[in-house]
């Protein structure tokens, strides 16, 4: 193995198979191990979004048995990036519309057994297992707002209770941005480039988000470091320390040349916010503004990192790169 990752790791000659890899966090990690030189299978329903990545996939539906098993025996992976995943919030009353993620982790693991090749798993979660604000006293304390949170509560439990024979770490992804990025994060970039967004008075929460360049190099320190303290966990990914909601509005305007962001009052907010509620009703998906995504703006939101800082060590992308490189793609797209 001649070749390094953005993090110093070798993976020239090593087989990473990244399920959902033609998703947001999925596009980034695929570019990232395929120019460290890992052979990359990207399996996936749907093409990639970068045109650029045809070479790595395999289309597979994660519902399918047989297709997954198929997939991963003709991949024969030793490091496994679960990404694959339905994320949207539109579900409301079947929780069999997220079978991906729980009928899709019992294909998975199973297909994982059968290959007898993988040396370390990393399953994405979501910390949707919990509302926000919500402070859980333990990993399998769980208080999830809607059908997707609880979608992964079951994702965790799977993983738990099969207890895979070879490493394994649950990680729950907390609010990701930048390159390739949609919903919700892209949305909020957009505003602040059409000069419509308005910051919510005087609110200043800290956000425990993260820039997807920072969460792809600690994908790579997960699925290559030594990390005991972590295998068989739970813990949650995201940039360390937390950021501003002010400060980030404020850079994303900057590298986007737009005026002082102008704020308005809360309470006009949660009137806007009342009016998208009922919109949601009719047409799900299209309000702007509604009470669940204005609670989560202003609702500060700080997880531990502790775990996850002592394997990864300092991360390779501020705030102000972060930022600079998602607006770059964004004038590219």
């Amino acid at each position: 193995m001649t070749e390094s990752g953005g993090g110093g790791f070798r993976w020239a000659g090593r087989r990473v198979l990244i399920t959902g890899g033609s998703g947001f966090i999925g596009t980034n990690a695929v570019r990232h191990f395929a120019a460290a030189g890992a052979d990359v299978c990207n399996l996936d329903l749907v093409p990639p979004r970068d045109a650029s990545q045809r070479e790595q996939w395999v289309g597979c539906d994660i519902r399918n048995e047989r297709d997954v098993m198929d997939a991963v025996t003709g991949c024969g992976p030793d490091t496994v990036f679960h990404l694959a995943a339905r994320t949207d919030l539109l579900e409301r009353r079947d929780p069999g519309g997220y079978a991906a993620n729980t009928r899709g982790v019992h294909n998975l693991l199973a297909a994982l057994r059968a290959a007898g090749t993988v040396r370390r798993l990393i399953v994405a979660s979501s910390r949707m297992v919990c509302t926000i604000g919500y402070v859980p006293l333990a990993e399998d304390d769980y208080c999830p707002p809607n059908l997707y949170g609880e979608s992964k509560v079951e994702t965790e439990r799977i993983v738990r209770e099969d207890n895979p024979p070879f490493e394994w770490i649950i990680v729950r992804p907390t609010s990701i941005w930048g390159p390739w990025f949609g919903v919700p994060y892209r949305n909020f970039f957009d505003a602040i480039a059409r000069g419509v967004y308005r910051h919510p008075g005087s609110a200043d929460p800290e956000k425990s988000f993260g820039f997807v360049g920072n969460f792809v190099y600690q994908l790579e320190c997960l699925g290559a470091n030594p990390c005991d303290e972590l295998m068989g966990r739970t813990i949650y990914q995201c940039d360390y320390p937390p950021l501003r909601l002010r400060r980030w509005a404020d850079l994303i305007r900057r590298e986007l040349a737009q005026p002082p962001i102008k704020s308005a009052p809360q309470g006009l907010l949660r009137l806007a916010a009342m009016v998208g509620d009922a919109v949601e009703l009719v047409a799900p998906g299209r309000a702007p503004l509604t009470n669940f995504r204005l609670n989560n703006l202003l609702t500060t939101m700080v997880y531990p990192t502790e775990p996850l800082e002592r394997t990864c060590g300092a991360l390779p992308h501020t705030l102000p790169e972060g930022v600079k490189s998602t607006v770059a793609w964004m004038r590219r797209s």
